[in-house]
């Protein structure tokens, strides 16, 4: 009987969920062109018809046209090819960074919030130390130091957005331990460490999950400036970011070499908050009625 009751319950948060998530139109299209941008990347080889790094130096610098649908850039290179396979690194970065930063940022957070004490203010006042840097200077600080490359690009990015999961989760892990269920776990025998990962973090996932989301859209646009400013990834391999640095010298008469870039990176980012913002309200039972 009880576990009748708990699915009929589950069923209905998921209901619930479900009605609120897709009554927001907006976030709806988010979804719509995070699929598309996601199965173009995916199946870039399937959507494309000429490789990335294909030159053709009689077709440079030809405005979109049949056959090459986003124009050619100043090798001969299809834009459009180009575009989608960005696609692949940008997803790449954005998710990989985000899962480093709640990853470290999140346990970091979820044991000052729960242990409190000595251990709070060590951990709370390095994540105070870090939060005075913008993050993005904190970014391009570390890709300076570890130098280009698709790696090392990911590693900065991740680095720098511990700090906010950190302190999301902490603030999190302060109300969860309050909760009666932890006090009955105690009572039952359970360790702090157990408690820990199967009481307190499962509890705080709502706003990483919208915090996450949100992270995926700065990720992407970190990647961007730093490989627009040649700490990301090198030529030949397309980036978003990339290709807006080597189209910037061509903006005047080849506008169209920065215009698609640009347009992939504002769609995605515009996509990802959205949906970010819809789960939030989706999540949270006070912004349900809004």
């Amino acid at each position: 009987m009880t576990d009748m009751f708990s699915d009929a319950g589950e069923e209905s948060r998921l209901r619930v969920f479900l009605s609120v998530f897709l009554r927001n139109r907006m976030a709806v299209i988010g979804l719509c062109v995070l699929a598309l941008i996601l199965l173009a990347a995916i199946f870039a080889p399937l959507v494309t018809s000429f490789e990335y790094d294909e030159q053709d130096l009689l077709a440079s610098l030809q405005w979109p046209s049949r056959e090459h649908i986003f124009g050619t850039d100043e090798f001969g290179r299809d834009i459009f090819s180009r575009v989608v396979y960005a696609g692949r690194v940008s997803v790449v970065v954005g998710i990989v960074s985000v899962a480093i930063g709640i990853s470290f940022g999140g346990i970091l957070g979820a044991v000052a919030g729960f242990y409190g004490g000595t251990a709070d203010e060590i951990v709370m006042r390095c994540v105070d130390v870090l939060l005075a840097i913008p993050s993005i200077l904190f970014a391009i600080a570390i890709a300076a130091s570890l130098g280009p490359g698709l790696f090392n690009m990911i590693l900065a990015v991740g680095i720098s957005s511990i700090p906010y999961y950190a302190r999301i989760l902490r603030s999190s892990a302060l109300s969860v331990r309050e909760q009666e269920f932890i006090e009955a776990s105690r009572a039952v025998g359970s360790s702090n460490l157990r408690i820990l990962f199967r009481h307190v973090i499962p509890n705080c996932l709502a706003p990483i999950i919208v915090q996450g989301t949100l992270g995926v859209a700065d990720g992407i646009l970190y990647a961007a400036a730093l490989s627009f400013i040649g700490l990301g990834i090198q030529p030949p391999t397309p980036e978003w970011g990339g290709m807006l640095s080597g189209g910037r010298s061509f903006i005047r008469d080849y506008s169209y070499m920065t215009f698609f870039p640009g347009l992939a990176i504002v769609l995605t980012i515009l996509a990802l908050n959205f949906v970010g913002d819809a789960l939030r309200d989706a999540l949270d039972p006070k912004l349900r009625d809004r």
